[in-house]
């Protein structure tokens, strides 16, 4: 592709992705307080399950407004409006909201629903594009999601109005998160598994290396016993416990290096772990998440590649920067 046929076609993609970002700037101007508080009223205060109903490209999107409310707390299902007329209605229930997605608000499948909806006193929030429409006029509240035009050159393939019914629904998602006071704990019980739920549940003792797979020595030892005790553990580092099992000092492969490098052959039988450890070292809890760990490890002007980890001052163990890079964080 030529220079300026890339040069356009980067134009071009700048030009609808401001068409989309001023969709959403107009939709958060029209807001109706009233309707808005309505809603969210409403969602804050369901018994049930929030029921999240759209056909083709707002199905979609209602779809995935259904996982991001339940996974920030608010138990939610997706129902498509056809499979609903065909028995999937029967998920419905007195206790649930109804969250309609349509930029029409006359979808002949989203209308059949109404009548069945209103008999099991199902409370309705709309996110349409026309307020005086047959859902927005049935909705117990109703969210203007409406767009001047589409983003398609035809104004007519769902795009602008898809982007403002997903913002709409991510917005009223976070907004009851807020509300029911979900912490990053809670956040976590959701997310056990890819890299989000590992920053947010996975801790430094999950991962260090304790009790016999952390050997340590005492301030007095030798070099030589340094070396073997180095050897052994494999971590290339060791911690260095007082009589009393708290934590004085540790010592790596660099430190030890270093000391060797330093001292008169003569009088290395003299040398002492306490002459070369690094005396009052970073160190993390057990209980602290990973993630925060590794940005101790990695946010200074000397990275650390292993960390002594401690609990009200005495040795537990140690955690390396390798292991909490290998567990995908």
């Amino acid at each position: 592709m030529q220079s300026t046929a890339v040069n356009e076609c980067a134009a071009g993609v700048a030009k609808l992705l401001r068409l989309e970002a001023g969709a959403i700037e107009s939709c958060a101007a029209r807001l109706d307080p009233s309707q808005v508080g309505r809603a969210v009223e409403l969602l804050a205060a369901c018994r049930g399950k929030v029921v999240l109903i759209g056909v083709g490209k707002s199905g979609l999107v209602a779809r995935k407004v259904a996982a991001t409310l339940t996974s920030t707390g608010t138990v939610s299902v997706y129902l498509h409006a056809s499979d609903g007329m065909h028995g999937d209605l029967g998920i419905v229930t007195p206790d649930d909201v109804a969250v309609i997605l349509s930029n029409s608000g006359e979808t002949d499948e989203l209308t059949a629903l109404l009548p069945s909806l209103r008999r099991r006193g199902v409370p309705i929030v709309a996110v349409v594009g026309k307020l005086d429409s047959t859902l927005g006029r049935a909705a117990s509240a109703v969210i203007d999601a409406g767009v001047d035009k589409e983003a398609c050159p035809f104004d007519l393939a769902p795009t602008a109005s898809t982007t403002v019914a997903l913002a709409v629904g991510d917005a009223l998602a976070l907004t009851l998160m807020r509300l029911k006071g979900l912490t990053p704990d809670d956040f976590a019980l959701n997310h056990p598994a890819g890299r989000i739920g590992k920053r947010l549940s996975l801790r430094v003792a999950d991962l260090m290396h304790g009790g016999a797979d952390s050997p340590a020595v005492g301030p007095e030892a030798t070099w030589l016993e340094v070396v073997t005790s180095i050897s052994r553990g494999g971590l290339g580092a060791v911690n260095v416990v007082d009589e009393g099992g708290r934590l004085a000092g540790v010592i790596t492969d660099g430190d030890l290096r270093r000391a060797i490098e330093r001292t008169d052959p003569h009088d290395l039988s003299n040398l002492r772990a306490a002459a070369f450890m690094t005396r009052e070292p970073v160190t993390v809890a057990p209980t602290a998440l990973a993630y925060d760990a590794l940005r101790l490890m990695e946010d200074r002007p000397s990275q650390i590649s292993v960390l002594p980890v401690a609990e009200d001052g005495r040795c537990v163990g140690l955690l390396r920067l390798h292991d909490v890079v290998r567990s995908g964080l």
